[in-house]
């Protein structure tokens, strides 16, 4: 069973995600060596790397109140720019978990 997982955002300003996860989400970190910044995620870690091609990828965050969440998000100057998004796969991908696409924050 698997209980955990380990994302990397590729970026082409990975420094600016970086902040954003640990300034603006509060998420803990660790340098993991080299000025590379591991967040910790219950349960599962997120990093962001640089990338020279186009930045793509999918991130869910999960919490138990939406509502207060979103409050929190933009105390700390984050703007929403579309709000929760309900989504139905009609043929699951391998390895879907059929997330939702909560929000869309840009900062």
């Amino acid at each position: 069973m698997i209980n955990g997982a380990h994302v990397i955002l590729y970026s082409q300003d990975a420094e600016a995600d970086r902040d954003f996860i640990r300034d603006v989400l509060a998420f803990p970190g660790v340098d993991a060596g080299g000025g590379w910044l591991i967040f910790k995620l219950s349960p599962a870690e997120i990093a962001a790397h640089p990338t020279e091609g186009a930045p793509r990828h999918e991130f869910c965050l999960m919490c138990d109140d939406l509502d207060a969440q979103l409050r929190e998000l933009r105390t700390r100057g984050v703007e929403i720019t579309r709000g929760p998004q309900s989504v139905t796969l009609e043929r699951p991908r391998p390895g879907a978990t059929g997330c939702a696409d909560g929000t869309a924050p840009s900062r």
